[in-house]
């Protein structure tokens, strides 16, 4: 999930991997840094994930990421979600959505937004990371949620 605020922007993942009921790992990583500027978050396939994370880095080393678009094009002004428990994220947001957050408040926002999301959804949790990107940095914080 991710969501965009006049200064700053917020992007989230759960860090639960799993095969549909059976988890696999509790540290999965869902959202890749590419430069000091640019984060992705990626979500299914877990082969699919690394294959694209792979190209996208080749690319960029090679000075060729400019605009290529790979999926489907979406364009928002307050926020988006993907993944398994998407509908419970985009309940979520519409009940937790403000405008004109500090970065402190998008932060609770996301995060509260998020573990709601996730604790309702068999399929997806162990924890919620969030980077915070703002004009002169970028401040990450992982959180322990509910981890059954």
């Amino acid at each position: 999930m991710a969501m965009k605020e006049k200064s700053c922007v917020a992007i989230a993942a759960d860090r639960r991997f799993g095969i549909q009921a059976q988890m696999v790992t509790t540290d999965f990583q869902k959202i890749f840094s590419m430069d000091d500027r640019l984060c992705i978050h990626l979500a299914r396939l877990i082969t699919d994930i690394q294959t694209v994370v792979q190209c996208l880095k080749f690319r960029l080393n090679l000075c060729e990421l400019k605009e290529d678009l790979t999926g489907c094009p979406m364009v928002t002004d307050d926020f988006m979600v993907s993944g398994t428990c998407a509908e419970q994220m985009y309940e979520m947001f519409e009940s937790l959505w403000e405008s004109n957050m500090d970065p402190e408040h998008l932060f609770e926002i996301i995060f509260q937004a998020m573990r709601n999301a996730v604790d309702q959804n068999a399929v997806s949790g162990m924890g919620v990371i969030v980077h915070i990107t703002e004009k002169d940095k970028i401040t990450t914080r992982t959180l322990k949620a509910l981890m059954d």
